[in-house]
Protein backbone atom coordinates (compact mmCIF):
# COMPACT_ATOMS: atom_id res chain seq x y z
CA UNK A 1 0.00 0.00 0.00
CA UNK A 2 1.38 3.42 -0.76
CA UNK A 3 -1.14 5.53 1.29
CA UNK A 4 1.72 6.10 4.12
CA UNK A 5 4.21 7.05 1.08
CA UNK A 6 1.52 9.31 -0.43
CA UNK A 7 0.72 11.12 3.15
CA UNK A 8 5.24 11.46 3.68
CA UNK A 9 5.02 12.84 0.18
CA UNK A 10 2.55 15.64 1.05
CA UNK A 11 3.88 16.42 4.44
CA UNK A 12 8.02 16.84 3.57
CA UNK A 13 7.47 18.23 0.40
CA UNK A 14 5.65 21.11 1.58
CA UNK A 15 7.54 21.21 4.37
CA UNK A 16 10.21 22.35 2.05
CA UNK A 17 8.04 24.41 -0.47
CA UNK A 18 8.71 21.32 -3.38
CA UNK A 19 5.70 21.53 -5.36
CA UNK A 20 5.38 20.62 -9.09
CA UNK A 21 7.85 17.41 -8.14
CA UNK A 22 5.94 15.98 -5.61
CA UNK A 23 2.57 16.70 -7.46
CA UNK A 24 4.64 14.14 -10.45
CA UNK A 25 5.12 11.55 -7.79
CA UNK A 26 2.33 11.27 -6.32
CA UNK A 27 0.62 10.99 -10.31
CA UNK A 28 3.19 8.22 -10.45
CA UNK A 29 2.31 6.46 -7.56
CA UNK A 30 -1.49 6.86 -7.98
CA UNK A 31 -2.24 4.08 -10.22
CA UNK A 32 -1.17 1.24 -6.91
CA UNK A 33 -3.10 3.51 -4.42
CA UNK A 34 -4.95 6.40 -5.76
CA UNK A 35 -3.30 9.86 -4.52
CA UNK A 36 -6.10 12.08 -3.78
CA UNK A 37 -6.22 13.04 -0.44
CA UNK A 38 -2.29 13.71 -0.46
CA UNK A 39 -2.51 15.97 -3.90
CA UNK A 40 -5.66 18.21 -1.63
CA UNK A 41 -2.48 19.36 0.08
CA UNK A 42 -1.29 20.66 -2.61
CA UNK A 43 -4.63 22.61 -3.37
CA UNK A 44 -5.11 23.62 0.28
CA UNK A 45 -2.03 25.00 0.01
CA UNK A 46 -1.97 27.11 -3.64
CA UNK A 47 -4.87 26.45 -5.41
CA UNK A 48 -3.89 27.72 -8.95
CA UNK A 49 -0.29 26.27 -8.98
CA UNK A 50 -1.73 23.01 -8.34
CA UNK A 51 -4.26 23.14 -10.68
CA UNK A 52 -1.75 24.19 -13.14
CA UNK A 53 -0.02 20.90 -12.75
CA UNK A 54 -2.54 18.97 -12.20
CA UNK A 55 -4.81 20.22 -15.58
CA UNK A 56 -1.90 18.15 -18.10
CA UNK A 57 -3.11 14.60 -16.41
CA UNK A 58 -6.61 14.81 -18.10
CA UNK A 59 -4.52 13.66 -21.17
CA UNK A 60 -2.46 11.47 -19.12
CA UNK A 61 -2.48 7.31 -21.17
CA UNK A 62 -3.15 6.15 -17.73
CA UNK A 63 -7.20 6.23 -16.53
CA UNK A 64 -5.87 6.35 -13.21
CA UNK A 65 -3.91 9.59 -13.45
CA UNK A 66 -6.82 10.95 -14.98
CA UNK A 67 -9.58 9.94 -12.63
CA UNK A 68 -7.10 11.38 -10.23
CA UNK A 69 -7.62 14.81 -11.91
CA UNK A 70 -11.38 14.48 -11.31
CA UNK A 71 -11.40 13.07 -7.88
CA UNK A 72 -8.47 15.25 -6.35
CA UNK A 73 -10.16 18.48 -7.39
CA UNK A 74 -14.18 17.55 -5.87
CA UNK A 75 -15.35 20.37 -3.72
CA UNK A 76 -16.70 17.70 -1.13
CA UNK A 77 -14.71 14.32 -1.81
CA UNK A 78 -15.65 12.28 1.03
CA UNK A 79 -14.03 10.72 3.45
CA UNK A 80 -11.16 13.79 2.69
CA UNK A 81 -11.20 17.52 3.74
CA UNK A 82 -12.96 19.36 1.92
CA UNK A 83 -11.99 22.59 -0.51
CA UNK A 84 -13.41 25.49 0.91
CA UNK A 85 -11.68 27.98 -2.08
CA UNK A 86 -13.71 25.25 -4.87
CA UNK A 87 -16.53 24.69 -2.63
CA UNK A 88 -17.28 28.92 -2.81
CA UNK A 89 -16.24 29.17 -6.65
CA UNK A 90 -16.20 25.58 -8.27
CA UNK A 91 -15.24 27.20 -11.50
CA UNK A 92 -11.13 26.92 -11.55
CA UNK A 93 -11.72 23.15 -11.84
CA UNK A 94 -14.09 23.20 -14.63
CA UNK A 95 -11.43 23.08 -17.66
CA UNK A 96 -11.00 19.95 -15.87
CA UNK A 97 -14.76 18.59 -15.94
CA UNK A 98 -14.85 20.15 -19.13
CA UNK A 99 -11.39 17.70 -20.95
CA UNK A 100 -12.62 14.50 -19.17
CA UNK A 101 -16.44 13.96 -19.73
CA UNK A 102 -16.34 12.68 -22.72
CA UNK A 103 -13.09 10.50 -21.42
CA UNK A 104 -13.25 6.58 -22.96
CA UNK A 105 -13.10 5.35 -19.63
CA UNK A 106 -16.42 5.02 -17.73
CA UNK A 107 -14.51 4.94 -13.87
CA UNK A 108 -13.09 8.28 -15.37
CA UNK A 109 -16.37 9.78 -16.32
CA UNK A 110 -17.94 8.78 -12.96
CA UNK A 111 -15.68 10.64 -11.17
CA UNK A 112 -16.45 13.18 -13.50
CA UNK A 113 -20.47 12.98 -12.81
CA UNK A 114 -19.71 12.69 -8.82
CA UNK A 115 -17.41 15.64 -9.30
CA UNK A 116 -20.63 18.27 -10.57
CA UNK A 117 -22.81 16.68 -8.14
CA UNK A 118 -20.44 17.89 -5.67
CA UNK A 119 -20.86 21.24 -7.50
CA UNK A 120 -24.43 21.10 -7.76
CA UNK A 121 -25.07 20.73 -4.08
CA UNK A 122 -23.68 24.68 -3.41
CA UNK A 123 -24.10 25.99 -7.31
CA UNK A 124 -26.83 24.21 -8.95
CA UNK A 125 -26.79 26.94 -11.43
CA UNK A 126 -23.28 26.18 -11.96
CA UNK A 127 -23.92 22.75 -12.29
CA UNK A 128 -26.92 22.73 -15.02
CA UNK A 129 -24.90 25.12 -16.97
CA UNK A 130 -21.75 23.15 -17.40
CA UNK A 131 -24.05 19.84 -17.86
CA UNK A 132 -26.01 21.90 -20.58
CA UNK A 133 -22.57 22.96 -22.39
CA UNK A 134 -21.56 19.51 -22.20
CA UNK A 135 -24.94 18.36 -23.86
CA UNK A 136 -24.11 20.80 -27.19
CA UNK A 137 -21.10 18.75 -27.96
CA UNK A 138 -22.05 15.17 -26.41
CA UNK A 139 -20.20 11.61 -26.63
CA UNK A 140 -22.90 8.85 -26.44
CA UNK A 141 -21.82 8.79 -22.75
CA UNK A 142 -22.77 12.13 -22.17
CA UNK A 143 -26.12 11.82 -21.57
CA UNK A 144 -25.18 9.46 -18.90
CA UNK A 145 -23.10 11.25 -17.06
CA UNK A 146 -25.09 14.11 -16.71
CA UNK A 147 -27.71 12.39 -15.29
CA UNK A 148 -25.65 10.68 -12.99
CA UNK A 149 -23.92 14.24 -11.98
CA UNK A 150 -27.50 15.59 -11.78
CA UNK A 151 -29.10 13.21 -9.41
CA UNK A 152 -29.06 15.35 -6.15
CA UNK A 153 -31.04 18.07 -8.55
CA UNK A 154 -33.16 15.94 -9.76
CA UNK A 155 -34.13 14.37 -6.48
CA UNK A 156 -35.01 17.59 -5.33
CA UNK A 157 -37.01 18.33 -8.08
CA UNK A 158 -34.79 21.02 -9.58
CA UNK A 159 -36.90 22.84 -12.29
CA UNK A 160 -33.96 23.54 -14.22
CA UNK A 161 -32.52 20.30 -14.44
CA UNK A 162 -35.40 18.37 -14.94
CA UNK A 163 -35.72 19.89 -17.73
CA UNK A 164 -32.18 19.78 -18.98
CA UNK A 165 -32.96 15.82 -18.76
CA UNK A 166 -36.03 15.89 -20.75
CA UNK A 167 -39.00 16.21 -17.89
CA UNK A 168 -41.91 18.25 -17.99
CA UNK A 169 -41.90 20.28 -15.19
CA UNK A 170 -45.47 21.90 -15.43
CA UNK A 171 -46.97 18.32 -16.23
CA UNK A 172 -50.45 18.43 -14.72
CA UNK A 173 -50.75 15.09 -12.81
CA UNK A 174 -53.32 13.50 -10.64
CA UNK A 175 -51.81 11.20 -7.77
CA UNK A 176 -53.34 8.64 -6.08
CA UNK A 177 -52.18 7.24 -3.00
CA UNK A 178 -49.41 6.04 -1.76
CA UNK A 179 -51.77 3.70 -0.38
CA UNK A 180 -50.20 1.84 2.60
CA UNK A 181 -50.88 -2.06 2.85
CA UNK A 182 -48.62 -2.70 5.54
CA UNK A 183 -49.56 0.42 8.36
CA UNK A 184 -46.61 -2.09 10.39
CA UNK A 185 -44.02 -3.00 9.23
CA UNK A 186 -40.83 -4.63 11.60
CA UNK A 187 -37.18 -4.29 10.84
CA UNK A 188 -36.50 -7.45 8.20
CA UNK A 189 -40.08 -6.83 6.76
CA UNK A 190 -41.33 -4.98 3.95
CA UNK A 191 -43.74 -2.16 3.40
CA UNK A 192 -45.86 -2.61 0.89
CA UNK A 193 -48.10 0.33 -0.61
CA UNK A 194 -49.86 1.10 -4.26
CA UNK A 195 -49.80 4.18 -5.93
CA UNK A 196 -51.28 5.69 -9.19
CA UNK A 197 -50.63 8.57 -11.27
CA UNK A 198 -52.76 10.09 -14.07
CA UNK A 199 -51.63 12.07 -17.02
CA UNK A 200 -54.48 14.99 -16.84
CA UNK A 201 -52.67 17.36 -19.25
CA UNK A 202 -53.19 18.04 -22.60
CA UNK A 203 -49.57 16.88 -24.02
CA UNK A 204 -46.94 13.62 -23.08
CA UNK A 205 -45.32 14.31 -20.11
CA UNK A 206 -41.89 12.67 -19.53
CA UNK A 207 -41.92 11.86 -15.73
CA UNK A 208 -39.00 11.04 -12.98
CA UNK A 209 -41.06 9.45 -10.30
CA UNK A 210 -39.70 8.98 -6.90
CA UNK A 211 -40.97 8.18 -3.41
CA UNK A 212 -39.46 9.37 -0.02
CA UNK A 213 -38.76 7.70 3.25
CA UNK A 214 -39.10 9.59 6.35
CA UNK A 215 -36.74 7.72 8.68
CA UNK A 216 -36.68 8.70 12.44
CA UNK A 217 -32.69 9.49 13.30
CA UNK A 218 -32.30 8.34 17.04
CA UNK A 219 -31.73 11.55 18.37
CA UNK A 220 -35.00 12.84 17.39
CA UNK A 221 -36.08 14.20 14.29
CA UNK A 222 -37.11 12.53 10.80
CA UNK A 223 -34.46 12.19 7.52
CA UNK A 224 -36.07 12.05 4.45
CA UNK A 225 -34.27 9.74 1.86
CA UNK A 226 -35.30 9.44 -1.75
CA UNK A 227 -36.02 6.23 -3.95
CA UNK A 228 -36.62 5.89 -7.43
CA UNK A 229 -39.86 4.52 -8.84
CA UNK A 230 -39.42 5.02 -12.36
CA UNK A 231 -38.70 6.94 -14.96
CA UNK A 232 -41.56 7.20 -17.86
CA UNK A 233 -43.51 8.86 -20.19
CA UNK A 234 -47.12 9.23 -19.73
CA UNK A 235 -49.35 10.39 -23.01
CA UNK A 236 -52.50 12.62 -21.88
CA UNK A 237 -55.38 10.39 -19.92
CA UNK A 238 -53.25 7.94 -19.67
CA UNK A 239 -52.11 5.87 -15.98
CA UNK A 240 -49.63 3.91 -14.26
CA UNK A 241 -49.95 2.55 -11.12
CA UNK A 242 -48.22 -0.50 -9.00
CA UNK A 243 -47.59 -2.15 -5.87
CA UNK A 244 -44.36 -1.26 -4.37
CA UNK A 245 -42.57 -3.25 -1.59
CA UNK A 246 -39.61 -1.26 0.31
CA UNK A 247 -37.52 -3.65 2.39
CA UNK A 248 -36.58 -2.73 5.88
CA UNK A 249 -33.89 -5.38 5.93
CA UNK A 250 -30.52 -4.27 7.69
CA UNK A 251 -27.94 -3.46 5.60
CA UNK A 252 -25.63 -1.77 8.94
CA UNK A 253 -24.32 -2.45 12.14
CA UNK A 254 -26.21 0.98 12.96
CA UNK A 255 -28.98 0.81 15.30
CA UNK A 256 -32.44 1.23 14.57
CA UNK A 257 -34.76 3.51 16.30
CA UNK A 258 -38.80 2.13 16.51
CA UNK A 259 -40.16 5.03 14.58
CA UNK A 260 -43.16 6.33 12.55
CA UNK A 261 -42.21 6.44 9.27
CA UNK A 262 -43.58 9.04 7.07
CA UNK A 263 -43.13 8.85 3.01
CA UNK A 264 -44.81 10.32 -0.01
CA UNK A 265 -44.71 10.57 -3.43
CA UNK A 266 -42.98 12.46 -5.91
CA UNK A 267 -43.31 12.80 -10.03
CA UNK A 268 -41.22 15.44 -12.15
CA UNK A 269 -41.18 18.51 -9.41
CA UNK A 270 -42.84 19.52 -6.38
CA UNK A 271 -41.49 20.46 -2.80
CA UNK A 272 -40.48 18.18 -0.37
CA UNK A 273 -43.57 17.79 2.56
CA UNK A 274 -43.70 15.36 5.00
CA UNK A 275 -44.78 14.63 8.69
CA UNK A 276 -45.11 12.37 11.58
CA UNK A 277 -48.49 10.82 11.78
CA UNK A 278 -50.05 7.78 13.64
CA UNK A 279 -49.60 4.54 12.31
CA UNK A 280 -51.82 3.73 8.96
CA UNK A 281 -53.04 7.28 8.86
CA UNK A 282 -53.53 8.50 5.40
CA UNK A 283 -51.93 12.38 5.32
CA UNK A 284 -51.88 14.42 2.62
CA UNK A 285 -48.05 15.22 1.02
CA UNK A 286 -47.34 17.11 -2.21
CA UNK A 287 -45.91 15.29 -4.73
CA UNK A 288 -43.51 16.68 -7.88
CA UNK A 289 -46.64 17.18 -10.03
CA UNK A 290 -50.10 18.89 -9.37
CA UNK A 291 -51.69 16.67 -6.77
CA UNK A 292 -51.66 15.04 -3.58
CA UNK A 293 -50.74 12.00 -1.77
CA UNK A 294 -49.03 10.80 1.46
CA UNK A 295 -49.40 7.79 4.01
CA UNK A 296 -47.16 6.12 7.09
CA UNK A 297 -46.37 3.36 8.75
CA UNK A 298 -44.92 2.06 12.23
CA UNK A 299 -41.42 0.18 11.81
CA UNK A 300 -41.02 -1.88 15.13
CA UNK A 301 -37.75 -3.79 16.02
Amino acid sequence: MTYPVNAAVAERTLAHNVFEPALDLLADLTPRLTAETAVRRFLQHDLQRALRTILPWTAHPDPHVRRLASETTRPRLPWAPRLPALVADPTPALPVLDALYRDPSEYVRRSVANHLNDISRDHPDTAVATAARWLTDPAPTTRATVRHGLRTLVKAGDPQALALLGHDPDATLHVTGPEVRTPEVRVGGELAFRYQVTNTGSRAASLAIDYVIHHRKADGPLSPKVFKLTTRTLEPGEQWSGLRRHSFRPLTAAATTPACTAFNSRSTDAPRHSGLHPPGALTPARPYGRGNSGSSAWVTV
